[in-house]
């Protein structure tokens, strides 16, 4: 182990480049749908090596000290995320004529610019460097203190975050309930990082003692949290989720709208098994109506002979409103409370916009130069200003998130006080086959564990899904499947929830790694050995 890790500390030029770049490509297979989460006890333990022999120049500034071990973080962050995230461009091929110019800077871009966030975990991690133990701390703290400002900085995109590595299957998902998603990152980097002891012997038995204590804290947790999991007191709500997977090639064609919203009526109207009762709730999802309401009055009273009484449709459809001003009109991408009269009885607008996909940052500037905004059909959305339950049947409040909402944990955790269930309305079918869809599943998944809530969710395609409170899934429909699925779905009376919220202890044990790297580095360098 020694020899191997001495061949990492002594690359240099575009070799340790090289190296950076496909340890961070190999730590996307801890991430869904592979789910190989060994993948980071190789990647991070060769990112330690890398970052050993990361040496400054003999009196360089404080800015060219950092940089040798910032370029290491930023090729590691560009080969993860351009791992990880190449599937982006297949939106740009929906309507290729259009946008495929744009596939390298969408492909090749995102990743760049995420990679700067793990360039700057590296380089804080490199200033409190030490030998031992300490500098997996150091790594751990500056992870995770990236991690939880890729939730927020530039409208926020924490997509893929490392943590989620630890958590494949429900019983390694409970932790989070405690530490929250970035107390995760920062627990495992740490011991994903581990394993980088073995090249040495200082700190490498309590090291390791340590490494393999965490791993069986989390998962006994797991195996006692699940193992209390089922309540006979839990209500129950009999729910539909329809998955109709339009093709988006034809999705806003006028000649095929009313096929989809056809196939949409029938779908909802199937009878419910044997046994089984009719579904009280059902789900559609994110911009299923192909039309505005406003435009098509009759497509309301279509819903409502559909709907049986006492039944009510959550509809993902874009809503339009004047801007006052009678110049021009104003569309959000909503979610829609259409009850058996036909009656739109409550709205929830979406909040966190996707940028260049919903809406063009800006604008003005952009369209002069011919660049348009690329995924969300025939309208420029606004965003809504606030999000809020809505009441559903058998005195329950659902809480919408729609698309990628759902993967902001505080968002999450702040909007769903008042609410009983989480419904997630997506769009995937914009990527295909392809990692994308698993990855916001996953992340959607774990949103249910954090806020002790079950999880609907309905996608045109790539996936609709029921989740429990803790993380497992009751029913799911495949990519490109056509077609719904009912549940009986459990709600316990009230979530379970800890006094102290997660995120803070996540950020005290980011904290704590890092006065634990400061400790050990002040030691080194002040106190004899």
């Amino acid at each position: 182990m020694e020899r191997l890790s001495g061949r990492f500390i002594l690359l240099w030029g575009w070799r340790r480049a090289l190296a950076a770049f496909l340890a961070g490509a190999f730590a996307v297979l801890a991430q869904a749908p592979y789910d190989f989460f060994a993948a980071g006890f190789v990647s991070f333990p060769v990112l330690v090596w890398l970052l050993d022999g990361a040496s400054p120049p003999v009196g360089a500034t404080f800015l060219r000290r950092l940089r040798p071990a910032f370029a290491i973080g930023w090729w590691f962050g560009f080969g993860y995320f351009l791992a990880g995230l190449w599937w982006i461009g297949s939106a740009l091929l929906v309507e290729a004529e259009s946008f495929a110019w744009a596939l390298p800077f969408a492909v090749l871009g995102v990743p760049l610019l995420l990679a700067f966030f793990y360039g700057f975990a590296t380089a804080l991690a490199r200033l409190l460097w030490s030998e031992g133990i300490g500098r997996i701390a150091a790594l751990a703290f500056g992870f995770g203190l990236a991690e939880w400002l890729r939730t927020f900085l530039f409208t926020g995109f924490p997509w893929n975050a490392i943590g989620y590595a630890a958590m494949p299957v429900p019983v390694l998902m409970q932790s989070v309930t405690v530490v929250g998603l970035v107390g995760m990152d920062a627990l495992a980097v740490f011991v994903f990082a581990m394993p980088a002891l073995l090249s040495g012997a200082r700190h490498r038995g309590i090291g390791l003692a340590l490494a393999l204590a965490l791993c069986v804290l989390h998962a006994g947790f797991g195996i006692y949290r699940l193992s209390t999991a089922d309540r006979p007191d839990q209500q129950k709500l009999a729910v539909r989720v329809v998955q109709p997977s339009v093709d988006m090639t034809v999705k806003w064609n006028p000649e095929e709208q009313d096929k989809a919203f056809s196939d949409l009526l029938r779908l909802s109207a199937e009878p419910a098994a044997a046994g089984r009762d009719r579904p009280a709730l059902i789900v559609w999802p994110e911009t299923s109506v192909p039309f505005l309401f406003t435009d098509r009055p009759d497509a309301l009273a279509a819903i409502g002979d559909t709907l049986a009484d006492g039944q009510m449709l959550l509809a993902g459809a874009v809503r339009t409103e004047s801007d006052g001003t009678r110049r021009m009109a104003i569309d959000y991408n909503s979610v829609l409370a259409i009850d058996s009269s036909g009656e739109i009885v409550d709205a929830v607008d979406k909040v966190h916009l996707v940028p260049f996909g919903e809406y063009l940052p800006f604008a003005d500037f952009f369209e002069r130069i011919g660049l348009k905004q690329i995924v969300a059909g025939p309208m420029n959305f606004a965003p809504g200003t606030l999000r809020k339950a809505i009441d559903i049947p058998g005195g329950l409040a659902a809480v919408p998130f729609i698309c990628y909402e759902i993967i902001f944990p505080q968002l999450v955790a702040v909007d769903v006080t008042s609410a009983n269930i989480i419904v997630n309305v997506t769009n995937d079918a914009w990527f295909g086959d392809t990692p994308g869809p698993y990855q916001h599943f996953r992340q959607a998944q774990l949103r249910t564990v954090e806020t002790g809530l079950p999880l609907v969710r309905a996608a045109n395609t790539g996936i609709s899904g029921a989740v429990d409170q803790y993380g497992r899934v009751i029913d799911a429909l495949a990519i490109n499947a056509r077609g719904y699925f009912d549940i009986d779905l459990s709600i316990a009376a009230q979530a379970v929830r800890p006094a102290l919220p997660a995120a803070t202890i996540g950020l005290a044990i980011v904290a704590l790694f890092g006065l634990l790297a400061a400790s050990t580095s002040a030691s080194r360098r002040w106190l004899p050995n």
